[in-house]
């Protein structure tokens, strides 16, 4: 892909992500899917935690939308806190069949969310020293 059109989809792909972690994540850990988002057993104290980090998280990517290589640490934060999420979410699915919910969509959604940022950064060339 062109780095011109990387950059206008990376712009779009933090507008999107940034809205679904402000509104989209409460909505479905609330109302949409609850079973498939928070804890089993319910310990809402955590989800609402989760929710705040996340919320909060989406308002600086669609911040960051604006002029996202001004913002390169944030997104590969987001990157690599997904994949670091995901992973230790998938392990705990793995050995606690109470969590094997979260294989059908925490996991899957944070790994999404990484590919997608990490496909759409530019490649950095490499600095002399």
């Amino acid at each position: 892909m062109q780095p011109e059109l990387k950059s206008k989809y990376l712009s779009i792909a933090l507008k999107v992500i940034g809205i679904i972690f402000i509104a989209g994540v409460p909505a479905m850990m609330l109302i949409i899917w609850p079973s498939g988002w928070g804890w089993t057993p319910p310990q809402p104290e955590y989800e609402q935690m989760i929710m705040g980090v996340y919320m909060t998280l989406g308002v600086f990517l669609f911040l960051a939308s604006k002029d996202p290589m001004a913002n390169k640490s944030l997104i590969w934060f987001t990157i690599w806190s997904s994949i670091v999420h995901g992973g230790v979410m998938f392990i705990q699915a793995i050995i606690d069949e109470s969590d094997r919910i979260n294989l059908a969509g925490d996991v899957p959604a944070l790994f999404l969310v990484a590919v997608i940022l990490w496909y759409l950064m530019p490649e950095q060339p490499m600095e002399s020293t």
